[in-house]
């Protein structure tokens, strides 16, 4: 692609960074790779460019039309924001795409092309409280730069309600395109003997995973799994996930089984008697997602987009009660008749969401923008 490259031939350039370092581990990372794979299964990725960190690694990605271009940065975390919003404007100028697609909210002060964004959560404000005053000090740049995007994608109908109340972005500028569910997140045959063979579980479990921070309720998820116990499931709590700086250092006898691979978790959701989730509130809900697709039942609070995401193929119980999360998950793993309706419900639930069409909605949001610049 040259300078003189007129702009119906020109790329939509999407930030690809998320797919290098710690947030390839993370539900961000999943959002970027999930959305290049349906890019491609739509014959997209020849329009489409990507935007890699130079001073990083670069990640695996599927054979495709892409293009590449990198960019480097002094400075990162809060200061690298700042970088980010100060400099991005110049480096768009000399990429010259048809739109940039900021997949997170480190976003340029000034865009010289049209700007989507997609915004994952507004934890930070939508929670509140001083745990999470670091996070809203790191992002309130991008909170206040986000009402200035041609278009904010949004997961969740739950989330775009937080950016129209707590960043000012208007209705006319916001798309609801929920997420799609990854390849391979299907129920799993002789999965019970490898998670026995591989982790040493014996039990029946309550299947946790995320990064267990304070949004999570740890203390919660220990209050559900002991009353579980009480009410007579003898269960195992197995967690897996990479720890977050805020995870607890003590669970108790529950089992930290840490990051895991795509396979083996694939076999912890396929063997789980349910997959207990408190979290307090979610962007969009990806592990109540993937825990459907392989046939785990469900059990989680109702709040945020965790009813979008579960609709009637889980358990929802008030949001915050722990008690009525660990009855809800015993009745799962003592009624056998319980868990076959929620798994059969969460299969049929989970194909519902894919990622083709994510990214077929986004593909017209970004010829919507293409067409309205030219």
């Amino acid at each position: 692609m040259t300078a003189r490259e007129p702009k119906a031939r020109r790329r939509v350039l999407l930030d690809a960074r998320p797919l290098q370092g710690a947030d390839a581990r993370r539900g961000i990372g999943s959002y970027v790779r999930g959305l290049i794979t349906g890019l491609i299964d739509e014959g997209y990725d020849h329009r489409v460019a990507l935007l890699f960190d130079a001073s990083l690694p670069a990640p695996p990605v599927p054979q495709s039309r892409f293009i590449a271009y990198t960019v480097r940065r002094r400075y990162r975390d809060r200061a690298g924001l700042i970088e980010e919003a100060v400099t991005m404007g110049r480096q768009l100028a000399r990429i010259r795409p048809a739109l940039y697609h900021a997949t997170t909210l480190a976003l340029p002060g000034r865009c010289p092309v049209p700007l989507v964004v997609t915004v994952h959560d507004l934890v930070p404000w939508a929670l509140g409280g001083l745990g999470l005053l670091g996070e809203r000090t790191r992002w309130w740049l991008g909170r206040r730069l986000v009402r200035r995007a041609d278009l904010v994608i949004a997961p969740s109908e739950a989330t775009a309600r937080d950016v129209r109340r707590l960043a000012g972005v208007i209705e006319d500028r916001l798309l609801v395109v929920p997420e799609g569910l990854a390849p391979g997140f299907t129920p799993a045959e002789g999965a019970w003997e490898r998670v026995r063979e591989r982790h040493g579980i014996s039990r029946p479990y309550l299947l946790f995973v995320g990064a267990l921070d304070r949004r999570k309720d740890p203390r919660a998820l220990q209050r559900a799994w002991q009353v579980a116990r009480q009410e007579g499931a003898e269960v195992e709590l197995v967690l897996a996930g990479a720890a977050s700086r805020q995870a607890p250092s003590d669970m108790g006898e529950a089992r930290r089984l840490g990051y895991l691979d795509h396979a083996a978790l694939v076999d912890l959701y396929s063997a789980a008697a349910c997959l207990i989730f408190p979290s307090r509130y979610e962007g969009f809900g990806l592990p109540v997602l993937e825990a459907m697709g392989c046939g785990c039942p469900v059990v989680t609070y109702r709040n945020s987009s965790l009813p979008e995401v579960a609709g009637e193929a889980a358990v929802l119980v008030p949001d915050g009660d722990a008690v009525a999360l660990g009855r809800a998950a015993a009745e799962v793993v003592l009624r056998p008749e319980v868990a076959a309706r929620l798994r059969q419900a969460g299969l049929a639930r989970a194909r519902t969401f894919t990622w083709r069409r994510a990214a077929r909605a986004t593909i017209q949001a970004y010829e919507r923008l293409r067409t309205d610049g030219d």
